[in-house]
């Protein structure tokens, strides 16, 4: 029992790790590439299937949020070469992310939304809501991976738990 408790332990303390953890650049963000319905739906579909309707990008939602959110101060586009979760294009994962930099946050060995706020965006709202859910989940488990998230569609901004939650609206309120 107590074996299978600290397996279960070390696994939750991994996954929550690489779940919070992001790594900022200075780089553009890369197109995520999309899937095919075949790649989708596990089965066959021809060469001309409609790609799925045009999604939002993370940087232009993260733009947004800094025009309204003055403390935020820089923003960092997450590409699959450098995303540290590895989830970038992955299916049902978000197909663009980029980092927000916000002053208040005196930390500066923070990384991903520690350092501010983190947009990702998803394929469909499913896929937000269960990113959502899952990260909940571990801060739940393990509060020192807490944070705000906000679902807005497609959209999931992940806001630092060092700001209050009245700072935490204005990333809520900016993005939506």
């Amino acid at each position: 029992m107590r074996r299978t408790a600290l397996t279960l332990l070390t696994v939750g303390l991994l996954a929550a790790t690489a779940a919070c953890s992001s790594t900022t650049t200075d780089r553009p963000a890369a197109p995520a590439p999309s899937l095919t319905a075949a790649a989708q739906t596990g089965g066959t579909a021809s060469p001309k299937a409609a790609p799925p309707a045009a999604a939002q990008d993370a940087a232009a939602v993260a733009a947004k949020i800094k025009k309204a959110v003055h403390t935020a101060t820089t923003t960092t586009n997450i590409t699959a070469a450098d995303d540290p979760n590895k989830l970038l294009g992955r299916p049902h994962q978000y197909t663009s992310a980029t980092v927000i930099t916000d002053s208040r946050i005196e930390d500066t060995n923070a990384s991903g939304a520690d350092r501010g706020a983190t947009v990702e965006v998803f394929a469909t709202a499913e896929d937000a809501k269960a990113r959502a859910a899952y990260i909940e989940a571990i801060g739940k488990a393990q509060p020192i991976f807490a944070e705000y998230d906000y679902v807005h569609g497609t959209v999931l901004v992940r806001v630092a738990k060092a700001l209050t939650p009245d700072q935490a609206a204005e990333y809520d309120k900016a993005a939506g």
